[in-house]
């Protein structure tokens, strides 16, 4: 996949695995505004970029990082929430209509389960992406056509009431396929350039593998 389903000056930048693929990079390097999750902080200026904000409860972010940036920081010590959903919140209050997420995944797996589940409660309010090192996660909220290309590996999930999907152009085609378990929708492949989904209840999460 060379192309992402929108584009964003915004970046959620987490403490999980940093940007690898060409895809994540480029987007972090063309980012306007970087927000970093606490510690995520250190890794960016690492990598020779500087932070826009740094939010959290700054817990996990060097001593050096908290002098040079001081003014960037904004503390949030919310134990009712992660540092991902921080930093979605400040962009919202910020008037973002917009964000992609990285560094989500690749670090502790209940994390991730929980970073990723949290889009379908993000795109309520914005349209958002997570990009990870191997592919992107998007939420679905109602039925349409997604672009892909031929061979691409996909994967649906179902979250919360399990949806019934119809699909177009997936080599394994789910006819009203009540997804009750989140294995059910994996380890497909798209057919073609795209692939639509129909379904009238439920919300899923789609995960669309890079080349």
């Amino acid at each position: 996949m060379s192309h992402l389903p929108f584009e964003s000056k915004i970046v959620i930048l987490c403490d999980g695995s940093f940007p690898q693929h060409h895809i994540p990079l480029s987007v972090l390097e063309n980012a306007e505004q970087i927000i970093c999750c606490d510690g995520a902080a250190d890794k960016l200026i690492a990598y020779g970029l500087e932070p826009t904000f740094i939010v959290g409860d700054i817990d996990s972010v060097s001593e050096k990082t908290k002098a040079d940036f001081a003014d960037r920081i904004v503390l949030n010590t919310d134990q009712e929430t992660n540092d991902q959903t921080k930093a979605i919140e400040f962009v919202l209050n910020r008037g973002a209509k917009n964000a992609i997420i990285l560094g989500a995944t690749g670090k502790r797996e209940d994390h991730t389960i929980g970073n990723i589940s949290l889009l379908l409660d993000y795109a309520e309010k914005l349209e958002v992406l997570s990009i990870s090192n191997s592919g992107i996660f998007r939420p679905v909220l109602k039925s349409q056509t997604l672009p892909s290309f031929k061979g691409q590996q996909v994967s649906i999930f179902s979250l919360g009431n399990p949806a019934t999907v119809t699909s177009q152009n997936l080599k394994f085609p789910l006819t009203k396929t009540v997804l009750s378990s989140w294995w059910m929708g994996t380890l497909n492949e798209c057919l073609g350039e795209s692939f639509s989904l129909e379904f009238e209840k439920g919300k899923l999460i789609v995960f669309q593998r890079f080349e």
